[in-house]
């Protein structure tokens, strides 16, 4: 029964402390998601022609130091595919919170 009361004050106490988003007071001075989209939309298929273009390129006559730069130019434009792309992100509050109650439920 302590148990059951501890973990329900300690689930309370976690749910008040994380922050809750603040609204701005000017929405109408931020672009619209739709605008946002659309560039990073852009950007994306930008680099995934590049991607392709380096795919095909020839890279029979290329210098060490031209492959080298291509391989970096690929390894970036990857990393920038990634970042843009959507992920799960959890908080580390939320981690923790996770990882409490996995312990207690195993």
């Amino acid at each position: 029964m302590k148990k059951i009361i501890f973990l329900s004050v300690a689930m309370l106490l976690f749910l008040t402390l994380v922050p809750a988003p603040l609204k701005a007071a000017a929405d109408n001075l931020l672009p619209s998601k739709d605008l946002t989209e659309s560039v990073e939309s852009t950007d994306s298929e930008l680099l995934l022609s590049r991607l392709t273009e380096i795919d095909e390129l020839d890279k029979s006559n290329l210098s060490s130091a031209e492959k080298k730069d291509l391989r970096k130019e690929v390894r970036n434009i990857k990393n920038a595919l990634e970042i843009n792309g959507d992920g799960v992100y959890l908080s580390v509050g939320a981690l923790i919170l996770i990882v409490v109650l996995l312990i207690l439920l195993l």
